[in-house]
């Protein structure tokens, strides 16, 4: 008698109570989606935060201190973008330099001078000399005597024949003369001095960068400017509207664009001692992350692009994944420009404050917004995804999750 091997029985109430189940737990599951994707969001992969959560530290998973400062959401609108546009105009050198004093040419250490001096005939002191580093030029009635050139030394003095060492630091040139010719009176017949400087080194300007001869900059009574002193070193390499000129004067260092002082004329502002001028070729950039089309970091020129701009320069945002309404600027601002009400505490140590700026773009009139909007050096412009997105993300976990199941209970159902 043989032996009947019995196949596994299936329950037709235990299937259905099974499916039940499953129905169940995936309608919990899709509510849950539904009614809110954050939850997921926090495990889902993705490439940042939905437009819910920038801004919020509640999804954060950890303690914050309700007390504490936060970092400031702002909304683009006119009335954002004319305190932003108001705090630029305060950042031009006309604004932040303050006006300097006539140059008046004074004698400094590293100076080098050259001390001319006349003696009446018949001379007592100096036609005489057969020195050979003396050059005597005769003439009709006196003869002139020109001095070895001399740099000023670290104490600010130089030394005269049958005069000695005199301090001439801080003095202009019409000065020295007059005090070699006080100071020789009784020496000389009738001495007459005339002192030149052949090398103004306490007087003047460096210019660096992308200029064609980086050199330093002697200036004159006639007070130079910013863009006399980038002339006489023959220019810039690269295109105007791709050039940003910063100015370092007595610890302050500011930028703005060579067009813009190229423009307006009260950007021209003149220069003194010390001045230190840099030509900088392209030197901002911003960073796109997120829904757009291009996630990279992207230069730009010296004049400044909008935000209209930025997004067209990374190909937009992608339509199959971006959430128009959540379109974000993250940058650390200066405080003249935030919002009295959306200032929170928070600042760096360069005095910025950090803020998230927003744009709506589902709102048509936001593109005309955008267009005045601009777009700062070292700013993330951040597109967040859908919220559609991340529950496609989900149903594809799940599907993959639960289809090898089905599979199975088909196969057994057989």
């Amino acid at each position: 008698m043989q032996k009947m091997h019995m196949l596994p029985h299936h329950h037709p109430l235990a299937d259905q109570q099974a499916l039940k189940v499953s129905k169940v737990l995936m309608g919990v599951l899709l509510l849950s989606t539904l009614s809110g994707c954050a939850l997921f969001n926090t495990w889902l992969p993705g490439s940042g935060p939905i437009r819910g959560d920038v801004g919020a530290s509640s999804n954060s998973g950890l303690e914050v201190d309700p007390t504490a400062p936060t970092v400031q959401l702002i909304d683009i609108t006119e009335r954002t973008l004319r305190q932003v546009n108001q705090a630029q105009k305060r950042s031009e050198f006309a604004s932040l330099f303050q006006k300097v004093a006539a140059n008046r040419n004074l004698v400094g250490p590293g100076d080098v001078l050259e001390v001319n001096i006349w003696e009446a005939s018949p001379a007592m002191l100096f036609g005489s000399t057969s020195s050979a580093s003396l050059s005597i030029v005769n003439a009709s009635s006196s003869k002139a005597t020109t001095l070895p050139e001399q740099m000023v030394s670290l104490d600010g003095t130089i030394t005269i024949p049958f005069v000695g060492s005199i301090q001439v630091a801080g003095k202009s040139t019409q000065a020295i003369g007059t005090e070699i010719t006080t100071a020789l009176k009784g020496k000389a017949n009738f001495p007459q001095v005339l002192v030149r400087m052949t090398r103004n080194t306490t007087s003047a300007v460096t210019v660096v960068g992308e200029v064609n001869t980086s050199q330093l900059i002697p200036l004159s009574p006639k007070q130079e400017k910013l863009l006399d002193a980038i002339a006489a070193s023959g220019g810039v390499k690269q295109p105007i509207n791709k050039i940003t000129i910063q100015l370092a004067r007595n610890g302050a260092v500011h930028s703005m664009p060579l067009e813009s002082v190229i423009k307006d004329p009260k950007q021209n502002i003149p220069l003194t001692s010390g001045d230190v001028i840099t030509a900088y070729f392209q030197p901002y950039s911003f960073t796109a992350l997120g829904a757009t089309g291009q996630n990279q970091e992207i230069t730009f020129e010296a004049q400044g692009i909008s935000l209209v701009q930025a997004l067209a320069r990374v190909g937009g945002v992608q339509d199959n994944r971006a959430d128009a309404r959540g379109v974000f600027i993250f940058r650390f601002e200066e405080p003249e420009a935030v919002p009295e009400e959306a200032k929170s505490g928070i600042k760096t140590a360069e005095n910025k404050v950090p803020v998230i700026y927003r744009m709506n773009l589902t709102d048509g009139s936001a593109f005309l917004t955008a267009q005045n909007f601009a777009i700062k050096n070292k700013d993330v412009l951040y597109v967040s995804n859908a919220s559609s997105v991340e529950l496609q993300k989900f149903l594809n976990i799940l599907v993959s999750a639960v289809y090898p199941i089905v599979n199975v209970g088909n196969i057994g159902n057989k």
